[in-house]
């Protein structure tokens, strides 16, 4: 009887354990399941870098900003100083009320002003370049006394087009733009060997004929050189003669100039507000299937300037 007894509790002690040992196993798994399902899901949790960049698709229709025949002017062409500068943006949503431009041994910032709050901070770069760089490199906004948002950036040349993204605070992605920061704001005199004005040539009221190059578009197209140069109050206005009759209005800095004639030649009177550096203008031509503008390059050579 007692052995009998003693097997039976040896059984059942062997069955405790194995049943120990079985749910030991089985918390084991269901453990190492957890730890496994909690990384899988922090791991979801975490947004992809891909995710973080606007696409094309969630950003309003890009503008165009700038021209094909922009010549970048670097800081080492541009006396030291402070400049309030115009600023061009690709998107409407990145609008910069306000910019100054300082320039200190070649090297440029600018301190741009926002008209919103919407943006944390800026990149000047691409949003695929903004995800993969750290977190020093970004360029937080700052607050200005009027509770305006103020980023300062460097810029690495004007009349250049300059890829800057920015973080949106409500939608938590970066967003594309293209800057263009003009010289054409500038004083004219701030830009060192890069051109001259009425006033550096001592240029006074008269009558003048001067030497002109045409650079852009097809290369079939030119102008009449040397053009009748007018210096009225201080200022200058060129004549500026096409070859053909098809150019119906000429854009400058901005201003749209309508044509003295069109009998055999387009003929235009343009201001000229520097010499021997070349400026961009638009010329819209009607001899396409539609009206199309073009831009030009024009280049006023100062050496060649004579009084008629």
């Amino acid at each position: 009887m007692k052995n009998k007894l003693f097997v039976n509790i040896s059984m059942i002690c062997l069955a405790g354990i194995l049943l120990m040992g079985c749910g030991s196993d089985k918390t084991e798994l269901s453990a190492n399941k957890n730890v496994e399902t909690v990384l899988q899901e922090n791991k979801t949790e975490q947004p992809e870098k891909d995710s973080q960049v606007a696409s094309k698709e969630e950003m309003a229709k890009p503008v165009e900003v700038g021209s094909k025949n922009l010549i970048a002017v670097t800081g080492d062409k541009i006396k030291d100083g402070k400049y309030e500068i115009q600023v061009e943006s690709s998107s409407a949503m990145f609008k910069i009320t306000h910019c100054d431009l300082t320039v200190k041994k070649g090297k440029m910032t600018a301190e741009m002003t926002m008209s919103g709050t919407g943006y944390a901070k800026v990149f000047m770069g691409t949003g695929e370049e903004a995800v993969n760089v750290k977190e020093e490199e970004y360029i937080p906004y700052v607050e200005n006394e009027k509770k305006e948002h103020t980023f300062t950036v460097p810029v690495e040349a004007l009349d250049k087009e300059i890829a800057c993204t920015a973080f949106s605070i409500r939608k938590e992605k970066w967003y594309d733009r293209t800057l263009v920061f003009s010289s054409k704001s500038l004083p004219a005199d701030a830009i060192e060997g890069t051109g001259n004005t009425v006033e550096s040539l001592g240029l006074k009221d008269g009558n003048f004929q001067i030497e002109v190059t045409l650079e852009g578009g097809s290369g079939k197209s030119n102008v009449n050189s040397p053009a009748k140069l007018c210096i009225k109050e201080g200022k200058a206005y060129a004549t500026i003669t096409w070859s053909s009759s098809n150019y119906d209005y000429m854009k400058v800095n901005g201003e749209k100039i309508e044509p003295a004639s069109r009998e055999k030649f387009s003929v235009f009177e343009i201001p000229v507000e520097v010499f021997d550096r070349k400026f961009a203008v638009i010329a819209d031509t009607v001899a396409m299937s539609e009206p199309h503008e073009i831009e030009y390059t024009l280049f006023f050579d100062s050496t060649t300037l004579k009084e008629k």
